[in-house]
């Protein structure tokens, strides 16, 4: 068993993140600033080498950032950094064990997406007015995103060449320029066929543009434009809640797995490396058959 000094050992987690995972810079520097952070505790514990350290090390730091007022979701997000460096440093053999696989998260840091309702997505995607260039593209946008889980980044970037029409497919590259193929559904076909074979070459103006979702100037739409253009469509829909383009996703993920679907399914349709990621949708599932039992059930 190697050892190395956990200062070097962070370094060479980061260029990993960098060189092998393709992982953006906000993300590294987010994972960088929580190692670091616990680094710093392990220090003053005078715990200097990679394959001395101990769960209790990382329960400690954990308090103490309770201690210091951190909520539950950003300990949860520390949490996970430090699990990922851990396992980084088994599978190179500077740590005899994966520390931190058997150390609860904090109570309070699973955050519950929120999600719409089928009928409150029927009635979203009826808003767009889809005589126009703008609602074409964005009843689109819509039944695109709520049709094969996208986020909200990659169904604003996506290139004409991602589309495989014939076969209702999308090739999405997700984080760290990983790609997988999403299927769609018809409804989202209709309303892709509509808007490439009009609207687009509206928009467009006669320029080539590689997006498939332009704005009124014929560029690629920003998330900030498709996200006011939604955020209105929610209140045109009557919904009362504060709606993103992320809702989009989470629906998505939701209605698949009270319709049946397989947990490792949808983990490949979203594009998540952790199942674990993918699991706080089955919190969702099982709030849907709570309320469920709680309505209907008549001793409830």
């Amino acid at each position: 068993m190697k050892q190395e000094p956990l200062d070097t050992a962070l370094d060479t987690f980061l260029n990993h993140l960098v060189i092998e995972r393709g992982l953006r810079p906000n993300t590294i520097v987010a994972y960088g600033r929580d190692v670091r952070a616990y680094l710093d505790t392990l220090e003053e514990m005078d715990v200097r080498t990679t394959d001395a350290v101990e769960e209790s090390a990382l329960e400690l730091h954990l308090a103490r950032l309770s201690r210091r007022g951190q909520r539950p979701a950003s300990r949860s997000r520390a949490l996970s950094s430090i699990r990922h460096f851990h396992r980084f440093l088994h599978r190179e053999g500077l740590s005899s064990s994966v520390v931190g696989a058997d150390v609860p998260g904090p109570r309070g840091g699973l955050r519950i997406p929120s999600v719409l309702s089928l009928a409150q997505i029927e009635k979203l995607l009826e808003q767009p007015d889809t005589t126009t260039p703008i609602g074409s593209r964005d009843r689109a946008m819509l039944e695109l995103g709520y049709g094969a889980g996208l986020r909200v980044s990659e169904l604003c970037g996506l290139p004409m060449d991602a589309l495989l029409s014939r076969e209702r497919l999308v090739v999405v590259t997700g984080k760290g320029e990983k790609q997988r193929v999403v299927p769609y559904g018809r409804a989202a076909a209709g309303a892709l066929a509509a808007y490439i074979d009009g609207a687009r070459g509206v928009l467009a103006g006669g320029r080539l543009v590689p997006q498939i979702f332009l704005n009124n100037r014929g560029r690629g739409i920003s998330r900030v434009g498709f996200f006011k253009k939604m955020r209105q469509y929610a209140v045109d829909a009557g919904i009362p809640r504060s709606v993103s383009p992320h809702i989009l996703r989470h629906s998505f993920a939701t209605h698949l797995l009270e319709g049946g679907a397989d947990l490792r399914l949808v983990q490949e349709l979203l594009g998540h490396a952790d199942i674990s990621t993918t699991q706080i949708y089955t919190n969702v599932d099982r709030r849907h058959v709570i309320e469920a039992h709680r309505a209907f059930h008549p001793r409830a």
